[in-house]
C-alpha cells in the first residue's frame, strides 16, 4: 500500500471509532513521499517517527491519546489524562511515547515492516 493510501486508511478508520486526528508526525524521507504539506488541514510535521496522534474523550472525563504508527503494520501507543492533568505534564508524556515508537520502530532498521512504502 502506498503512503498517501495507508494514511488515508488509517484516518478513516479512527474517525470510524470517534477518535479526532490531532497531529501528523512523518520522517523527511516519508514527507517526500507524499505531495501535499497538510491533511485535514493539520500541517505534517518533522519528526524522528511516521506516526498520526488521534484523541478522544475517554471513560471518567478524561482524554484519550492514542499514537499509531504509519505504517501496515499496526502498533499504536495509548495514554489518558484526567482533565485537571497540567498540559506541561500532557506534553512531555506525549514526547515520552513519541520516544518509545521511536526506539522500537525507528531507532535501528528491524526489517518489521514499519517503512512506508512509495
Amino acid at each position: 500500500m502506498d503512503a498517501k493510501e495507508l494514511l488515508q486508511d488509517i484516518i478513516a478508520t479512527y474517525k470510524k471509532f470517534g477518535w479526532k486526528l490531532h497531529r501528523i508526525l512523518m520522517r523527511p524521507e516519508t514527507h517526500a513521499l507524499l505531495d501535499f504539506a497538510q491533511v485535514e488541514g493539520i500541517p505534517i510535521e518533522t519528526s524522528r517517527v511516521d506516526a498520526l496522534w488521534f484523541n478522544r474523550p475517554s471513560l471518567g472525563g478524561r482524554q484519550a491519546w492514542e499514537l499509531r504508527l504509519l505504517a501496515e503494520t499496526q502498533y499504536a501507543l495509548f495514554e489518558t489524562f484526567a482533565p485537571d492533568d497540567p498540559e506541561d505534564q500532557q506534553k512531555e508524556m506525549r514526547r515520552e511515547l513519541e520516544q518509545k515508537l521511536y526506539e522500537m520502530f525507528f531507532a535501528r532498521p528491524r526489517g518489521n515492516g514499519a517503512q512506508v512504502k512509495s
